[in-house]
């Protein structure tokens, strides 16, 4: 059963899980980030069934998140290498990364993001670009985007 699509909502969030939303995708990608390439290596990795790897990745190329270069012709083999859009949802990945540590790593955390000129682990946060504020739910309102406001803010 193929759930309803996402795309055409007007949401950001939306239309991102749209490409991004499936638990697979989330995994090949971090994967890819970890320089993983080629399909088997997905598949060992992943432990993941050869049909649901291959929709998957095709997916993830029609959503421009990675590329399939070939590597051999005969037969023909492909690797999927990670483009600057599946790059830019790295931030998104260590977040997520980090709220598993903290909420659901009974065990404690077996992945950190490490300094490497410090060695030591780094904690994310959000901070606004403009003002390298801490982005916080006291100083920051998420709105609905209207005409009105959108001239006012441009202007």
């Amino acid at each position: 059963m193929k759930n309803k699509s996402l795309g055409d909502m007007p949401c950001p969030i939306a239309r991102s899980l749209e490409h991004v939303g499936e638990w697979w995708n989330i995994l090949i990608l971090r994967e890819a980030m970890l320089g993983v390439t080629k399909f088997d290596d997905f598949q060992t990795s992943l432990g993941i069934a050869t049909s649901t790897l291959t929709k998957r990745l095709n997916a993830l190329v029609e959503s421009g998140l990675l590329e399939r270069n070939m590597y051999c012709e005969k037969p023909p083999r492909y690797e999927y290498v990670i483009t600057q859009k599946g790059l830019d949802f790295r931030p998104v990945l260590l977040t997520i990364m980090q709220w598993g540590n903290k909420y659901y790593a009974e065990e404690g955390p077996n992945v950190l993001l490490i300094d490497t000129e410090t060695g030591k682990p780094a904690e994310i946060g959000l901070v606004d670009k403009n003002t390298q504020l801490e982005i916080t739910a006291e100083q920051h309102q998420t709105i609905r985007l209207t005409e009105e406001l959108e001239k006012s803010l441009i202007h």
